[in-house]
């Protein structure tokens, strides 16, 4: 009978602490699903005026702003791409608001082949939402300084380079001429939310580690007759 002990331990054992992380992802699916709830609600909500001058937007992230003014015909071109398109750039345009504010907006997304299309200052009506990418790591290169193209967005540097306020707007709407930039709103697709698969995988690891134990001990017994 002691021969039993120690395995029946290191399996239950084992299949107690994959069920409980199976389990636990379970709750984090929860808590993801009700927080994704809410960001979509936040992003669909109704457009504001942008918050004061100064105001850290970091922790605004999502809200909705409606703009009134122009761009300014300084933009930054970021690498991207789209399926079915290939390779193309998001163009980030120094925009000046009718109160006199300059303020970074994501316009959308143009293919390779409109790189070079004018795109100059032109009068706008956008609706999106704030956001603070963080895109850019230690593995990000710097801007190229030939070609002017960027690898990432990140506001801080982008603010300085077009000399704007650190406030960066997704477009969703734009009432204007845009030359063509196709707008890509802020979505919850972008946001991972993979914790049923990983309780899937916890739960399978249990139920392997289960039916291994029953090898075992029905090898033990084996040996013992």
């Amino acid at each position: 009978m002691t021969r039993y002990i120690f395995p029946l331990i290191l399996g239950l054992g084992g299949i107690a602490i994959l069920l409980w992380l199976g389990f636990w992802q379970l709750d984090r699916l929860a808590w993801k699903e009700a927080m994704l709830a809410e960001i979509e609600a936040q992003i669909s909500a109704a457009p504001e005026g942008l918050p004061p001058e100064g105001t850290d937007t970091r922790p605004l992230k999502y809200q909705p702003v409606r703009l009134v003014g122009a761009t300014t015909g300084q933009e930054i071109l970021v690498l991207s791409g789209k399926k079915g398109i290939g390779a193309g750039y998001q163009v980030i345009s120094a925009f000046e608001t009718g109160e006199g504010r300059r303020v970074l907006v994501d316009l959308g997304f143009v293919a390779e082949a409109q790189k070079a299309a004018p795109r100059p200052a032109t009068a706008m009506i956008v609706e999106g939402n704030l956001h603070w990418p963080e895109e850019a790591d230690s593995y990000t290169p710097p801007p190229d300084p030939k070609t002017g193209m960027w690898f990432a967005r990140d506001v801080a540097p982008m603010a300085a380079s077009l000399g704007t306020e650190p406030v960066f707007v997704v477009a969703a709407r734009i009432d204007g001429a845009a030359s063509g930039i196709e707008p890509r709103p802020i979505a919850i697709t972008g946001i991972p939310n993979d914790h049923l698969n990983y309780a899937i995988t916890w739960f399978s690891l249990a139920f392997v580690w289960a039916v291994m134990t029953l090898a075992l001990l029905w090898r033990i017994r084996r040996q013992q007759i």
